[in-house]
C-alpha cells in the first residue's frame, strides 16, 4: 500500500493512520529503533503506548508475522500495536516544524507485510521481510573484519600505535584470502597528534597487507563557521549545554558541499572504508533514545522548508555514497538504517559497547546483535560494534563476544588494548578472523522468547549449537553505563 501527501496549503508534521481490529492479547512483539539500538530490543506482551520505529513483528508461539514500510521513503515512520487496532505514525517534519510541500506530492511511504509459517524460525522469518522491505539491492560486501583502535585509545590515538596494530592483525591473518581492515577512530584529526602525512599513513597500512579505514564527524562544523551555514541551536530545545557543538545544514548547497569534501579528502587519501559518524545526532539534535514519538523537538526548522527530515538523510546518504565512490566501503554510525539501506556498505545497530565496562558490551553490543541480525545480509552488513581488549575487561567475556561476532558472520572488530597480545589473545583472534575471513556460520539465538542478551545460539548444518554466560560472577550490574 502507497501513502502519498499532498498538502498545498498547510505545513504537515504528522499524518496517523489507524487501522481498528481486534488483536490477541497473547501476542509477543519485537519493534526496531530510530537509528542504533540501545540495549532496548525485545520481544515484549502488548504495551499500547510502545513507538516502534520502521517495523514490527508478532510471535504466537507458532509463527512470526511481520509489517512494516519500505526502506527509503520520505517520512520518519512508527508503528504502535494495542487490543483494539494497529496504528502508523509518518513523520513529515522538516526539522521539528510542518513541511511546506508546496504543489507537489509526497511519496511518504510504502506498507508491506509478510505471514509467517508456523514453526518458521523468528531470526529467518525476519530477514526474509527486511529483504521485502527493500527498495534497493543491498550492496555486495566481502567479510568485513579488522581493528579499531577506539575501545583502547578512546581519541589519544597515534599513527605509530595504529601501525603497530596494523601489524599484530596482520601477522594474524596471513592465510587469509579477505584481508582485515585497519580502522583510525576519532582523534586523529584534532590536529595535536603529529600524524603527518594522512595518505602515507594509508599507504603505510596497506604496505602491511591490511586494508586502510578512517573515521569522520561530516557535518561537524568548526568554531568561527560562517552563522549562515548552519543548524539552529534551537535543535536541541532545553539542552542548552549542546548548543556548542556546531553542525551544517545539508539544505543550504555550500554546507553541503563542505560536508562532502570531507569524505572526498579521505577517499582521495586512500582510505578504503570510511566510518561517518554523528550525523543523526548532529542533524536532528537528538540521540535515539531521546526520541520517542518524536525525533526533533518543536519550534525549528531547516534552511529549505519544502523537504521532510528523511528526505533530507536520505538525500545526504545518497551525496555520501557518490562521493566515496562504488569502490570505498562505507560504514554508518548513529545513521538511520531504514535510510541508509542500498547506500551503506555497513551498519554500526547499536550504540557503543566497552573496553572498560562489560555491562555497556552486554547491554548494547549482544542485544543489537541478537534482535537487528535479521537485517544483516539484507539491509547491509551489521556493525554490532568493537571487542574492546583490555585489563579491564574480563578476557573470558570479551573470548565469547569475539566468538560470537565470528561465528554470525557480521562485521567483526577488535580494539587490542592492554594484554591483547598475549599467546592466548592471539590464538583467539587468530581463530576469530579466520572465521569471519570465510563468511562465519551463520549463527542466530535461539532463546530469543527469554532473553534480551541471549546465551544459546545455533548455527545451521554442522556448525551446532553453543551456549555463552554473558553475566560475570557477581550478576549483572544494575546501573546507568
Amino acid at each position: 500500500m502507497a501513502i502519498a501527501v499532498a498538502t498545498p496549503a498547510a505545513e504537515l508534521k504528522f499524518l496517523h493512520l489507524r487501522w481498528r481490529m481486534p488483536v490477541a492479547k497473547n501476542l509477543l512483539a519485537l519493534g526496531d529503533h530510530w537509528e542504533r539500538s540501545y540495549g532496548d530490543l525485545v520481544w515484549r506482551n502488548l504495551i499500547p503506548e510502545r513507538v516502534m520505529p520502521w517495523y514490527f513483528a508478532t510471535n504466537d508461539g507458532e509463527a512470526c508475522h511481520a509489517y512494516g514500510v519500505k526502506t527509503g521513503g520520505g517520512a520518519l515512520c512508527f508503528w504502535q500495536l494495542d487490543p483494539q487496532g494497529v496504528s502508523l505514525w509518518l513523520n513529515t517534519a522538516n526539522g521539528g516544524s510542518g513541511v511546506r510541500l508546496g504543489q507537489r506530492t509526497l511519496a511518504a511511504a510504502t506498507v508491506v507485510a509478510r505471514r509467517g509459517s508456523a514453526g518458521e524460525e523468528p531470526t529467518s522469518a525476519l530477514h526474509e521481510f527486511c529483504r521485502q522491505m527493500c527498495s534497493e539491492p543491498a550492496l555486495p560486501v566481502e567479510p568485513v573484519y579488522g581493528t579499531n583502535d577506539w575501545y583502547y585509545a578512546y581519541g589519544k590515538n597515534t599513527a605509530q600505535q595504529i601501525l603497530k596494530d596494523t601489524e599484530f592483525i596482520a601477522g594474524l591473518s596471513e592465510s587469509n584470502a579477505v584481508r582485515p581492515f585497519s580502522v583510525i577512530d576519532m582523534g586523529w584529526a584534532d590536529g595535536s597528534k603529529g600524524y603527518g602525512s594522512m595518505s602515507r599513513l594509508a599507504d603505510d597500512i596497506r604496505s602491511r597487507k591490511t586494508r586502510p579505514g578512517i573515521w569522520i564527524r561530516p557535518l561537524e562544523a568548526m568554531e568561527g563557521t560562517d552563522a549562515a551555514l548552519l543548524l539552529p541551536a534551537a535543535r536541541f530545545g532545553a539542552r542548552k549545554e549542546r548548543a556548542k557543538e556546531l553542525a551544517y545544514d545539508p539544505t543550504i548547497p555550500e554546507a553541503e558541499e563542505r560536508v562532502l569534501a570531507k569524505v572526498k579528502q579521505v577517499v582521495d587519501w586512500g582510505y578504503e572504508l570510511v566510518k561517518h559518524d554523528f550525523s543523526t545526532y548532529d542533524l536532528l539534535g537528538q540521540w535515539g533514545f531521546e526520541m520517542g514519538a518524536e525525533p526533533t523537538v518543536s519550534g525549528w526548522s531547516l534552511h529549505d522548508r519544502s523537504r521532510t527530515n528523511a528526505e533530507v538523510i536520505l538525500d545526504l546518504y545518497k551525496r555520501i555514497r557518490e562521493t566515496g565512490g562504488q569502490k570505498t566501503l562505507i560504514l554508518g554510525c548513529n545513521t538511520i538504517g531504514h535510510l541508509a539501506q542500498g547506500r551503506f556498505d555497513i551498519q554500526r545497530t547499536g550504540d557503543d559497547t566497552s573496553g572498560r565496562i562489560w555491562e555497556r558490551t552486554r547491554r548494547m553490543g549482544i542485544n543489537t546483535l541478537a534482535f537487528r541480525l535479521p537485517q544483516h545480509g539484507a539491509f547491509f552488513v551489521q556493525d554490532a560494534d568493537c571487542v574492546g581488549i583490555s585489563a579491564a575487561i574480563p578476557w573470558e567475556l570479551n573470548r565469547q563476544w569475539l566468538d560470537l561476532l565470528a561465528r554470525t558472520g557480521t562485521a567483526l572488530f577488535i580494539s587490542p588494548g592492554e594484554g591483547a597480545r598475549t599467546p592466548e589473545h592471539a590464538r583467539a583472534i587468530a581463530e576469530a578472523f579466520r572465521l569471519s575471513a570465510r563468511g562465519g556460520e551463520g549463527a542466530s539465538p535461539v532463546d530469543w522468547r527469554e532473553e534480551s542478551t541471549p546465551e544459546e545460539w545455533a548455527a545451521p548444518g554442522n556448525g551446532g549449537k553453543r551456549t555463552y554466560d554473558w553475566c560475570s560472577p557477581a550478576g549483572a550490574y544494575p546501573f546507568s553505563v
